[in-house]
Formats: C-alpha cells, sequence, structure tokens
C-alpha cells in the first residue's frame, strides 16, 4: 500500500513564511541563550534557550506539513544567520567584511534555491 500523497505548496506563502520566520526567530533566541550562558550558566539561559527551542520546532514543524524539506531548511537557517549576525553586532561584536560579505551570500544562496 502507498503512502497518501502529500500536498506541497510553495515556502513563499504568507502563512509559511511566518513559520519560517518563528522557527528562525527561535533559533536565534536559542542561540542568546547559549551565548548568555557562556560564562555562566544559570536559570534564566537555560529557559531562554529552551523557549527558543520549543518555538524553532513548534514552527519548523508546521511548516514541514505543506512545504519541501530543501526550500523550508535552507530558508531557516538563512533566516537564523542573518538574525544571528545582527544580534553579534546589536551586542558591539565586530562584523568583518568577509562577514557582510557571507550574509550577502547567504541571501544571494537564499534567492537562487528556491527559483
Amino acid at each position: 500500500m502507498e503512502p497518501p500523497p502529500t500536498v506541497t505548496i510553495s515556502f513563499l506563502q504568507p502563512a509559511t513564511i511566518g513559520l519560517i520566520l518563528m522557527a528562525a526567530l527561535g533559533y536565534s533566541v536559542a542561540t542568546i541563550g547559549l551565548k548568555m550562558g557562556a560564562t555562566a550558566l544559570n536559570g534564566a539561559a537555560v529557559l531562554v534557550i529552551a523557549l527558543g527551542l520549543g518555538a524553532a520546532v513548534v514552527g519548523e514543524l508546521t511548516a514541514l506539513r505543506s512545504a519541501n524539506l530543501g526550500p523550508i531548511y535552507i530558508a531557516i537557517i538563512g533566516t537564523e544567520s542573518l538574525i544571528v549576525m545582527l544580534y553579534a553586532w546589536f551586542i558591539g561584536e565586530p562584523l568583518s567584511t568577509r562577514q557582510i560579505g557571507g550574509a550577502g551570500m547567504v541571501v544571494a544562496g537564499l534567492i537562487l534555491v528556491n527559483q
């Protein structure tokens, strides 16, 4: 017996974009929690990590119900990378020309993969 066919929609649908952002923000929040706990792991850092990962799991699982893994995964990772870079800049970590160029390549890659 064959499995039932799955319905695949474009990942560019507004609801899917929202889920991609939810997952990317969740992973980013978890990364911020890791940065918080890097010097001394405490309850606040663990809570931020758990909340971030929880949001990421819900967003990604829900998005994967209606879209293909490849484009969703790349969109989440790319968006997360850009968010984390912006956060690093916001907290005063320097960004090199190479890192900014790499961010541009991530955006270009997202566009190429999802055409």
